[in-house]
Order: structure tokens, then sequence, then C-alpha cells
């Protein structure tokens, strides 16, 4: 039995949740329903501008770490943060849940804990403003091989691939991992995200990946089509298993020829902040507990409806209750 079920990779990040209008979006230049990066001034400007708000530690692959965790899952997490107070938070708050967090904290770097502001619209719809901080400069000294080398499955980022070192800092962990027998799951994080890096992506899909997280937008801008179907079958010749949610729509699992399509959970949205995280979450646990793909889909799709039902990126339920609710274990 290896160490770890799962090991994640990403960005460390604090997410700053604010109910923000239409309105706000426009005045401050911001994206709906996208992630935007900022620098730090543009950080500091927009969190004295947003209203009253809530800071919980957040990162995309973190929730997802975090996610398993709290099902009981053994997993460890690599992300980048500051020695200060930000950073203090996100490294207790991982640990909590039960993940290992090793990561050497950055002491003297000019840039501070990494930070998103996310602007939570009345529909729920969540749009990211982020400063990546010192979690950007995660290279390859942080990663551990024997920490990859001891795990079942690693985690990857998507929107890691914005760091100047993170592409070899990737390359490691999977060569790494993959030596020993791990298998590779990634998550395509932003449809802007894989326009940055669509080749990179393609490369890591075609030739490292077992596991592929995306959602519609991302899949479509990652096979550059409007044709939803023609996506996922081209994704499903890259990889041996795609997991793909469409929003109220559910989400689609292909894998060896099949494909099953997994009816969301029907849920008040609150906040779609964590969404995909969780669905991760839900899915990898059970591929690590040995249940069929569409049983995997379906822990995914309960899991994101937990998440989305209030603020914040992660769960508040306990999952694996919610799982025996809907017969899944």
């Amino acid at each position: 039995m290896k160490t770890y079920q799962v090991v994640g990779i990403g960005n460390a990040m604090v997410d700053v949740l604010a109910s923000a209008s239409e309105e706000f979006l426009t005045e401050h230049g911001i994206g709906k329903g996208v992630m935007q990066l900022i620098d730090k001034g543009r950080a500091v400007d927009l969190y004295a501008h947003v209203g009253p708000s809530r800071e919980i530690s957040g990162g995309s692959a973190a929730n997802t770490i975090s996610g398993i965790a709290q099902l009981g899952g053994r997993t460890a997490y690599v992300g980048k943060v500051k020695d200060d107070q930000l950073g203090a938070i996100f490294a207790h708050d991982l640990r909590a849940q039960g993940a290992t967090y090793e990561t050497p904290m950055a002491g003297t770097s000019e840039q501070e804990t990494g930070r998103c502001i996310v602007c939570v619209t009345s529909d729920g719809e969540r749009s990211m403003s982020t400063y990546l901080g010192v979690s950007e400069f995660l290279g390859p000294d942080d990663i551990d091989e024997g920490m990859m080398a001891a795990a079942e499955w690693i985690y990857l980022e998507g929107y890691r691939f914005d760091g100047p070192a993170s592409h070899e800092a990737f390359a490691k962990a999977i060569r790494a991992c993959k030596s020993a027998g791990g298998k590779v799951s990634i998550t395509l994080s932003d449809p802007f995200c894989v326009e940055r890096h669509r080749d990179a992506f393609r490369r890591l899909l075609s030739e490292e990946a077992d596991l592929l997280f995306a959602n519609r937008a991302e899949l479509l801008s990652m096979y550059q089509t409007d044709d939803f179907q023609a996506a996922l079958t081209a994704a499903a010749a890259d990889v041996a298993i795609v997991a793909c949610t469409e929003g109220e729509n559910g989400a689609h699992v292909l894998s060896d020829g099949q494909h099953w399509h997994i009816p969301a959970v029907p849920t008040q949205i609150a906040d779609a902040t964590g969404a995909g995280d969780l669905f991760a979450a839900g899915f990898l646990w059970g591929v690590t507990q040995g249940h069929d793909l569409e049983a995997c889909g379906r822990m995914g799709c309960v899991a994101a409806s937990e998440v989305i039902s209030h603020i914040g990126a992660r769960p508040e339920a306990d999952l694996k209750a919610l799982f025996a609710h809907h017969g899944l274990v």
C-alpha cells in the first residue's frame, strides 16, 4: 500500500469571498465567471473596494485534496505560501483536514501569500481576480520525488501552468510518480488558462495523463471546437479516463469506449466556487476506493452539489454521509 492515495500540486491560495453586483464587476473591469491574474497593487485596490468578505483557505487543487482528506483519504499537497499571516492560515486549515503539507514556506520573498478575490453575484456565479504571490514561483526544488513516488495518483492543477518554472516542476513530479507505478490526473482549470498553454496541455494529455478533469468550456477551448460531443470524443482518444462537468446538466465520464452521463444533484446555488474542485475530490476518492467509474461520477456530482450550496470552496457537510444517502457507499 502506498503512503498517499492522492498528492495534489497547485497554487496555494487564500480565498477572499465577497458578494458583488453586476455593476461592481463592470466598474472594476472584472470578467464574469472567469479567473483573471492580477498583480499585488490591483489585489490591494480590489480588496479595499469589495464589501464585507470572508477569508477561507482555497486554491483549486488544495480544495480537492481537502475534500479527499475529509473523506478519509491519504493525501498530501504541494503549493507555496509565504511565512506570513495568510500563509499560516493556509497551512493550518489544510493540515486540520488531515492532509500532509510540507512545502517549505518562502521567508524573504517580496511577494506575499497568494489570494483570490472571489466576487459572487446573485446568480451564484463566481468571478475571480487572482494574485498568485509566492505560489507562482513553485519550482522543481519544491517537488519531493519520494512523495511523488509514494502516491497512487498525483493531481495537477492547470492554473499552475502560469508559473515560470511550473512546467519543469510538473515534469519532475510526473517522472517520479510514473516510475514508481503511479498515475497522473490533471484538471484544465479555466478556458483562458487553456488558451495560454494549449500546446503544453496537449502534450501532457496525449503522453502522460491517465485521467482528465474539465468542464464544458475548458474542453471546447482545449480542442478548439464548438461541438461538445466532438470535444469529448477527442479527449477520450487522448486520455484513458475523461470526467467532464456540464453545470446543471451534470457530468460526462468516458473510458474504454463507454460514455456515462451523470445527472446533477438538484441544488440551490449559493456560490459556485469550488464545484469542479469537489467534483474531482469525490471522483478521485471513488477511484482510490475501487468504485466503478459511473459511481465515481455520481460521487463527484454529490460532492459538487454540497459545496455550491454554501459560501466557500470547502465542504461543510459530511461527504461520506451524503454518499451513503445517495446509495453510493
